[in-house]
């Protein structure tokens, strides 16, 4: 029976979602919590990968379960043994034919920046100590919108062949709190390290190392190399991912 969850996490101790050697991950804790609660371990699906130190507030997972469960008493077991940087904040079951990264539609991720110190939120805010112009980087962030290869954005060692994505949302707004800022963008898929290469190339506009206009040219050229530095994963949060139903 297969079983659809939405996780919450803080990235910050662990070495990303997907499972690798010798190093703990967000993927790999959540299967462990299943197998002493169920004893035995199943595979848990991610709608998609988040590197070292991102977070994410909607992350949507499907397990495959041998046995029909009491879903209440098995979210409450799971969140009692895993760590308080994860959480299970909803269980259901779903048809055998639901899968969790194949049937995303949208996906949407936050970056977080500020210009003044807050350390009880310092684990998710890149600090920036100065203010970029953030017109032109709205600027520069509405060329992105629409359908492109964005290889000029995605990491240069990634064996993704397919690297063309639709972004429909890419903006910058003001928070609640002095100073605080927050990159929204939405789009049906994300290369790795995306996300965080497009904040790092408008911040270059921001401080006029670049032009919001250049952003047109560094799509065409596919280029990763020209593009800015990928911002600091810790700024990054996965916040929704949306599906048909």
């Amino acid at each position: 029976m297969r079983y659809r969850l939405l996780i919450e996490y803080d990235g910050t101790p662990f070495h990303g979602w997907q499972i690798q050697p010798n190093c703990e991950t967000v993927q790999e804790v959540i299967e462990k919590a299943f197998e002493t609660a169920l004893r035995y371990r199943p595979n848990v699906v991610g709608s998609g990968r988040t590197d070292t130190g991102v977070h994410a507030r909607g992350q949507v997972v499907h397990v495959d379960l041998t046995d029909a469960i009491d879903i209440d008493k098995v979210k409450r077991s799971l969140n009692g043994l895993l760590p308080r940087q994860i959480a299970v904040l909803d269980m259901k079951e779903v048809s055998d034919d639901f899968h969790a990264r194949f049937d995303a539609k949208k996906r949407s991720y936050r970056y977080h920046v500020s210009i003044e110190k807050h350390p009880l939120s310092s684990h998710r805010t890149y600090i920036i100590w100065r203010e970029p112009d953030f017109d032109a980087m709205n600027k520069a962030a509405n060329v992105l919108l629409g359908t492109h290869d964005c290889s000029a954005f995605c990491r240069i060692q990634s064996e993704t062949k397919n690297r063309v994505c639709t972004i429909s949302e890419a903006y910058w707004e003001k928070e609640t709190y002095k100073g605080d800022w927050v990159f929204k963008i939405s789009a049906d898929r994300f290369l790795h390290g995306m996300v965080r290469t497009i904040v790092g190339t408008l911040l270059e506009v921001g401080y006029g190392k670049r032009k919001a206009e250049d952003m047109i040219e560094l799509i065409q050229s596919k280029d990763r190399t020209l593009a800015g530095p990928a911002a600091p994963p810790h700024g990054l949060v996965l916040e929704d991912v949306v599906y048909a139903d």
